[in-house]
């Protein structure tokens, strides 16, 4: 073979390699098979139950920071009550901080006790097939009935696009198979309304999923007593 057949074979090779790496890549996308897996999503919160004693502690805002297989959400409501919920699928751990002045402590459930806790706030959950775009992502409806009080419906978003298939898996929401962005979630006695309102693609240090030093490891019912001595 000619040197210049064989320049042409190989360029030729070349090119049609570069096209099933692009067509691979378009079509996970398409897909909603979302690869980054790491990031921040910035909601927009509000406490649904008005007459709630401690309604007026709900924060107006959170932070989602998501890598892989943990998850933290970060709340403060004006800058003195701070709260997060760290999360580690591959541990089955959940755990919740509390600063507040001088007041500085973290409980950790495992998934036994979570499990016990999300049937309080059991959710029936029904796929449907419209979607809609929220915050650049392709979002999936679903239709969400609490077991307890079947006459309570409510929509629910989620997407496919960030990868993070089981980061619901300590939660009511386990059979959603993506990152939620627009839900409604109970914790601690209080219902919350998350809508996402930005996303950002960037990195998450591994420290941002570690309870910080200075927390006191308490158990839960020290942190619900905590609550109730708000009220």
């Amino acid at each position: 073979m000619k040197k210049k057949s064989i320049v042409y074979l190989l360029s030729g090779a070349g090119l049609i390699l570069l096209l099933l790496l692009l067509f691979k890549f378009f079509t996970c996308k398409a897909d909603g098979e979302g690869e980054e897996e790491e990031g921040l999503i910035e909601f927009n919160t509000f406490a649904l139950d008005e007459t709630h004693p401690l309604y007026g502690f709900a924060p107006a805002s959170a932070v989602l920071k998501f890598k892989k297989e943990k998850f933290v959400i970060e709340m403060s409501t004006m800058g003195m009550f701070n709260t997060s919920i760290i999360g580690d699928n591959n541990a089955k751990t959940l755990a919740q901080t509390i600063k507040f002045m001088n007041f500085k402590q973290a409980c950790i459930e495992t998934e036994k006790d979570l499990m016990v806790e999300n049937l309080e706030y059991e959710l029936k959950i029904e796929e449907t097939k419209e979607t809609k775009e929220i915050i650049g992502l392709k979002a999936h409806k679903i239709i969400v009935t609490k077991v307890k009080e079947p006459n309570v419906v409510f929509d629910a978003w989620y997407t496919k696009e960030l990868g993070m298939e089981n980061c619901n898996a300590l939660t009511p929401y386990s059979k959603v198979k993506g990152v939620l962005l627009d839900y409604r979630i109970k914790k601690m006695g209080m219902e919350m309304h998350f809508q996402a309102k930005s996303y950002q693609n960037s990195i998450v240090p591994d420290n941002a999923f570690e309870i910080p030093a200075s927390m006191k490891i308490v158990s839960k019912e020290e942190m619900e007593k905590f609550f109730q001595e708000l009220q």
